[in-house]
């Protein structure tokens, strides 16, 4: 085999993999949506994703005065 074809072959093989990789980012994110979107604009984010909600001391239950 010539080193070209060597390259391109491994040229092919990234951009299929890169393509797999997007096509399996895209359908998670859409199940995320169609998730939220099943429960309603209402529900808060810490509802649905329990496992994400942020820890700290800048969170804050309530309402928010300016200052």
């Amino acid at each position: 085999m010539k080193s070209t074809d060597k390259i391109l072959i491994a040229l092919a093989a990234g951009v299929v993999a890169g393509l797999v990789v997007y096509m399996l980012k895209k359908s998670e994110e859409q199940r995320v949506l169609d998730r939220i979107a099943a429960e309603g604009y209402e529900t808060a984010h810490d509802v649905l994703f329990p496992d994400r909600t942020q820890t700290g001391k800048k969170l804050h239950y309530g309402p928010v005065l300016p200052e």
